[in-house]
């Protein structure tokens, strides 16, 4: 499926952005900003039932394919972040980036129970700016209304993919395809402590935000930026 694609920039250098659930391209202005100054060129996607692009027919393969379908072959850098990050993984050998970064990944979700969800669906509906900002204090103003948008434009269907095929499944790589980053947050929900050392027994470079919850950009955008020196 091609997907939604934005781009930014006029750099000889490429960095692809790929976000997590219920978000958009959008997610990632604050960084994609950052990135052009730099010098890069930033292609960022809407995932599938995300944004502009297309709604269906859900699988985890379906959004590796995708990125294939979408984005370059042969970036400088490409940047997953949670479910983008999944997506990122299966998508690696065939983009193959000179480098990949993967943000709090989405490897190993823990199961949902069955209500799980609908209980998304509930907190989906009620996700008005007021309520974005009282659960994310650090967030910049823009990213609050950027993160309305993105639900705005969300496909619930999503949640009950990602209920059924994602949690409680291992998508964890049995190694890096190319050289591989996972930044995992100090109050990480998806990377625990033990799924760290596997990563790094796996040959993956871990670094961590300290300061930061699951969106990692969003609430610590200086540490993120930190995080990355040498790989971008």
């Amino acid at each position: 499926m091609r997907l939604e694609t934005h781009t930014s920039g006029t750099g000889d250098r490429t960095v692809l952005l790929v976000h997590g659930s219920m978000a958009t391209h959008e997610t990632w202005h604050a960084v994609e900003a950052r990135l052009v100054q730099r010098g890069y060129r930033v292609i960022s996607v809407d995932m599938r039932g995300h944004g502009d692009s297309p709604r269906g027919n859900y699988s985890v393969s379906a959004l590796g394919d995708d990125l294939v379908d979408s984005l370059p072959t042969g970036a400088d850098v490409a940047i997953g972040h949670s479910m983008g990050a999944v997506a990122l993984s299966l998508a690696v050998e065939r983009l193959l980036p000179t480098r990949a970064v993967y943000v709090d990944p989405s490897f190993r979700l823990p199961p949902m129970h069955a209500d799980a969800s609908e209980r998304m669906r509930r907190v989906f509906a009620m996700a008005d700016v007021a309520h974005v900002r009282q659960l994310n204090p650090k967030w910049h103003d823009t990213d609050v209304e950027r993160e309305v948008r993105g639900f705005a434009a969300f496909d619930p269907e999503f949640f009950d993919f990602v209920a059924a095929e994602v949690a409680g499944h291992d998508f964890l790589p049995d190694g890096p395809v190319v050289p591989s980053l996972v930044l995992r947050a100090g109050d990480s929900v998806t990377v625990t402590p033990q799924t760290a050392e596997e990563l790094l027994e796996r040959g993956f470079t871990v670094r961590v935000v300290e300061d930061a919850g699951h969106c990692v950009h969003r609430d610590d955008l200086p540490g993120f930026l930190a995080a990355l020196e040498g790989w971008i």
